[in-house]
């Protein structure tokens, strides 16, 4: 019998979305080096977290960075 050919990918990067009124809030969603977030991954919260997120750039947020993880 052969195993599955999938392998867990545990995300190496995060995508973070810094306040533009508060330097030490904002908003943080795991991430592969391109910046590209599984959406199917996340919570249904953090799914809505992160439209609003992307909705507010400018006006609540800075553009995102993508950040790697501390390992």
């Amino acid at each position: 019998m052969n195993a599955p050919t999938f392998a867990l990918r545990l995300p190496l990067h995060e995508l973070r979305f810094v306040s533009l009124f508060n330097g030490g809030r904002g908003l943080a969603f795991p991430c592969d080096a391109a910046g590209h977030v599984d959406l199917d991954g996340l919570s249904e919260r953090a799914r809505q977290n992160y439209f609003y997120a992307r909705t507010f750039i400018g006006r609540e947020f800075f553009l995102p960075s993508i950040r790697p993880l501390a390992q």
